[in-house]
Parts: C-alpha cells; sequence; structure tokens
C-alpha cells in the first residue's frame, strides 16, 4: 500500500512536541512492513530543512479564496529517514522558522492543505491511503470527498489520528470562501459550535478516526473541550491504537548523545556514569535520587503545579532529593521555576527551553520521571524513559495509563490518581522509599527495560485499519 502521512510537524524536520515523534517513525516502520509510506510536511526555515538535499518534484500556482500563491513540492534527495519526505514550500507562509504561533496560522494550514490535494490530484495513480493527524490537516477529508476539483480523488480513503483534541484549529466563517469550491449544502460538516472546526470537520468526514491510546478514545467521550458529543455519534468508526517509539532512535545502548552507553546487563553502571554527568554540569548531587520533568510548561502537563510540587518536597526531603527540570511554556510557570534556583542551589535546577540532547541526557541520568498530567493522550516520555531504565512517576490518565503499572500491583511504576500538590509529593515520597530498597529498584529498572514498546506492533495495527478500506 502506498500511505500518504500529512502533518504538521517530523522529527527531526521540526519539532514542537510528540506529533512529531510519531510522525518521524511510524512510516519508517510501516515501511518495513513492505509498504511505501511517505511523509509531507511544510517547507519551514529549521536547521534540517536547510542543511539537507531536495529537488524540486512539481511546482504549480493555486489558491486559498482570493490569494493566488506559488508552491513548489520538494523531495528530501537521500531518503535519510528511511521513507520518502516531501515538503510544502509556499514563500511568505511556510518557510518560517517556528511551526505554530504566527496570527496567520489558518491561511498557512489552509494552503499547505490545498497546495498538497493540487499535487496529489494531478498524479497519474493513486494512493491508497492519505493519512491526516491532528487539526492542521484536518480539512483535507473534507476537501477529497466534497470539492469539485478534487473529485479525481474523492475515493481515496482519509484516516485522521488525534494526538490532542485540546488543539481544534477553529476559525470564523469570514474565511470559508478559502476553501475551493464545493456544495454550499455540506457546510455542515465543516462546523461545530458556530465556528469551522478542522478538528471536527476531520472527525465528521474521515473514513475513519484513530487516537493515541485506547484510554485516550474513552476519556474523549467525556472530555474532548466540547467534541464529546460528535466523538460519541461517530464511536463507530474510531480506534484506540497505542503508540510505540523508535527504538533506533531511543536505544540507550546506542545512542550518540549520551556519554557512556548502556543496555540491560550493565544499566547500573551506565546510568551512573550519565547521571554524575548530568550532575556535575547542573550543579546536582550524583548521590542523592534525581527527579526529572522533560515537557510542555503548560497546564494540560500539570506544570502549573510544579513549583508548589517541588518546593514542598524539596522542603520535606532537605538535602536527600536533586530535581531538574527542561521545558518551556508559561511565562509564570517558567519564573517561578527559575526562582527555586536561589532557593534550593545544589539540589534543584532548571534548563528553560528545549534541548533535544539533553533531553536523552536526562532520560539516561534520571532515576525518576514526573508526568502529572491532566491530559495525555499517550505519551512518549513515559515510554522513553522505561526504555531508559528510568522510573516514571505517572497520573492514572490516558496513554499513562495504559503503559505504567504501579510497584504496588508489581508493576514498574509510580502511579497517581489526580493532578495535586498532595498526590505528586506522596508519589515521590513512595518513589524514595523505591529508591532506597536498592534490590528491589534494580528489579524494576530491569523489568521496564524489557519492555517493547517498538513501532512494530502499531505499525501492523495501523496497516490493518488501512485494510479494512481498500
Amino acid at each position: 500500500m502506498e500511505i500518504i502521512h500529512v502533518s504538521a510537524e517530523c522529527y527531526p524536520v521540526a519539532k514542537v512536541g510528540g506529533l512529531a515523534d510519531v510522525v518521524g517513525a511510524l512510516p519508517k516502520y510501516q515501511n518495513k512492513l513492505g509498504h511505501i509510506a511517505k511523509v509531507v510536511v511544510p517547507a519551514y526555515d529549521t536547521k534540517f530543512i536547510r542543511e539537507n538535499d531536495f529537488e524540486v518534484t512539481y511546482d504549480a500556482w493555486a489558491n486559498y479564496g482570493n490569494n493566488h500563491f506559488q508552491f513548489r513540492i520538494l523531495k528530501e534527495k537521500t531518503n535519510k529517514l528511511g521513507f520518502d519526505l516531501y515538503i510544502v514550500h509556499i514563500q511568505g507562509l511556510t518557510d518560517r522558522p517556528n511551526v505554530y504561533g504566527y496570527f496567520d496560522d489558518t491561511e498557512r494550514f489552509i494552503a499547505f492543505q490545498i497546495a498538497l490535494l493540487d499535487w496529489i490530484v494531478q498524479w497519474e495513480h493513486r494512493p491508497d491511503v492519505i493519512h491526516c493527524h491532528d487539526h492542521h490537516t484536518g480539512l483535507i477529508p473534507f476537501m477529497v470527498t466534497n470539492s469539485v476539483k478534487y473529485a479525481a480523488i474523492s475515493s481515496v480513503p482519509t484516516v485522521l489520528t488525534i494526538h490532542n483534541a485540546q488543539y481544534q484549529g477553529q476559525f470564523g466563517w469570514d474565511k470559508l470562501y478559502y476553501l475551493p469550491a464545493f456544495d454550499l449544502w455540506k457546510s455542515g460538516l465543516l462546523e461545530w459550535d458556530k465556528d469551522i472546526n478542522p478538528l471536527a470537520s476531520a472527525i465528521k468526514c474521515a473514513w475513519r478516526v484513530t487516537t493515541v491510546s485506547p484510554s485516550y478514545l474513552e476519556e474523549m467521550m467525556n472530555n474532548a473541550r466540547g467534541l464529546e458529543s460528535l466523538l460519541r455519534q461517530e464511536r463507530h468508526k474510531c480506534v484506540g491504537i497505542l503508540n510505540g517509539i523508535d527504538t533506533e532512535v531511543w536505544n540507550p545502548e546506542t545512542d550518540p548523545m549520551l556519554g557512556k552507553s548502556y543496555n540491560i546487563k550493565t544499566v547500573e553502571a551506565g546510568k551512573l556514569a550519565n547521571k554524575t554527568a548530568l550532575c556535575n554540569v547542573f550543579q546536582l548531587d550524583a548521590s542523592k535520587p534525581l527527579f526529572t520533568f522533560i515537557g510542555r510548561l503548560v497546564d494540560e502537563k500539570g506544570a502549573d503545579l510544579l513549583p508548589d510540587i517541588f518546593y514542598t518536597a524539596l522542603q520535606q526531603h532537605g538535602d536527600n532529593i536533586n530535581v531538574l527540570v527542561l521545558g518551556s511554556g508559561d511565562n509564570w510557570v517558567e519564573g517561578r521555576l527559575n526562582q527555586l534556583k536561589d532557593i534550593f542551589g545544589g539540589k534543584y535546577n532548571a534548563y528553560i527551553g528545549y534541548n533535544e540532547q539533553v533531553s536523552h541526557e536526562m532520560y539516561a541520568g534520571a532515576d525518576f520521571l514526573l508526568m502529572p498530567s491532566r491530559v495525555e493522550p499517550c505519551g512518549l516520555n513515559q515510554l522513553y524513559a522505561l526504555r531508559y531504565g528510568t522510573v516514571p512517576v505517572v497520573r492514572r490518565i490516558g496513554g499513562l495509563k495504559d503503559t505504567v503499572v504501579d510497584i504496588g500491583d508489581n508493576g514498574f511504576g509510580v502511579c497517581h490518581d489526580q493532578t495535586s500538590i498532595w498526590d505528586v509529593t506522596h508519589a515521590i515520597n513512595r518513589s524514595i522509599e523505591l529508591y532506597n530498597d536498592k534490590k528491589k529498584f534494580k528489579a524494576v529498572r530491569k523489568t521496564m527495560m524489557k519492555i517493547d514498546h517498538s513501532w512494530d506492533r502499531a505499525a501492523l495495527n495501523y496497516t490493518e485499519l488501512y485494510q479494512i478500506l481498500k
């Protein structure tokens, strides 16, 4: 089968969150199963795009509304990611350094989707499936089915994967004219809560809808930022498929970003070496348990509570723990996390921003990874932590519930039920008890490193889903 993945992000081309990791891995594993999986993303002004060679495969003009624009489809020449990578270059729209955050993001992503379909519709053959990821590509299922200019590909199945239903891409009806001509009686397929809602439209129009974990699918029926009734209505075509991780990129035995490689047999010495190096950089004490947080500093991750959680834990345990944070997001949270450096110097530090290498070093060097999420569709961080022998301390929600079993249930993680200061600090207390039980701690590490969370299983699940649509 030929599968076209369309996304706003793809690691290492452009990454903001876990969406990039999924789109950068799933196609590679689908190709290993004998399929032809391709990825199409906007041509941002990123390091990867600047430093790699691309060739123009298509050059044309298109419109969104009255705006006439030229676009080029470029292909990465060497297949270095394990799949064909195509980028859509639209001067002044896609060629910016950031993925999101511009006043005209609606126009940017509409133009991207139109350019993509204008390209595909002139192919001499038809792909077997167009797989859309999140709301940035959510108008594709509607346009494929209903736009006059895409009638030739209207029979191509579309699949939507919801990575996070909190972000839906809504915009006003004043921009309806951006879309290629269609029967206006079909406008209801675009509408939700009086706006044009790309995510809602994709849920209505895609042939199948997937979420990135079974538990998240069930949770969305009651908590999807206003889309609950729609998802319940479309439940018959929805399925939860748990994400995997790219075990070639995330492998402590071969990871080039680590100072000391290790495997399940050498995990104790390997993690100690990486922990020592990490603590030396951030002025922490490698003899104490190291708790970390890696991710976006936003409410859905529980980040607004982190300053108080860390203050409480560090006050309670004095010189007996270390805390290290890597992330960026809410300015207020960033400021409070930075303030803790002055209060708890030598046992707390924070790197405000994002650094891929530092994240790898933290997974390898940390003893515990905190994920007190309010919403976690799947979560990849806990899977990386397991792979690197770092105990995940997580809330029982979404994909975290599907992938982490509490040590009290003969598992390998520390779980709590609520995103609250009390719950998380209690989980930290339990983690310290585990750390001090050296025999059990070593056994838990070895158990978690044996778990297979590779993309092989998920890639097969998606392939089986596509085959139903043929």
